[in-house]
C-alpha cells in the first residue's frame, strides 16, 4: 500500500474532482499562488483548510493527509 504526502493527495483530490486551483483558492477564500504553494510543499496547509477540504470533497482529513487509503469520511454523530 502506497501512502501519499498531503501536497500529492491534495492535487489529486482536486483533478479527480475537475477542479482547478483557483477555483479552490477562491472556496478557501486564499489567492492560488497560496493554494499552489500547498499542493508543491512549499507552505503547510492550515488546519482549517484541512477540515474544509475534507468535507468540500466528502473524504477523511486522514484521506488528505497520506494517512488511510479509504477516502471516504468518518461517519458523524
Amino acid at each position: 500500500m502506497r501512502l501519499y504526502n498531503c501536497s500529492m493527495r491534495l492535487k489529486e483530490v482536486r483533478e479527480q474532482n475537475k477542479k482547478t486551483q483557483t477555483e479552490i483558492a477562491e472556496f478557501l477564500h486564499i489567492r492560488q499562488n497560496t493554494y499552489s504553494q500547498y499542493e508543491n510543499n512549499q507552505r503547510q496547509i492550515p488546519i482549517e483548510h484541512l477540515i474544509s477540504l475534507a468535507k468540500y470533497y466528502d473524504v477523511s482529513v486522514d484521506y488528505i493527509l497520506g494517512l488511510t487509503e479509504i477516502d471516504y469520511p468518518y461517519p458523524t454523530k
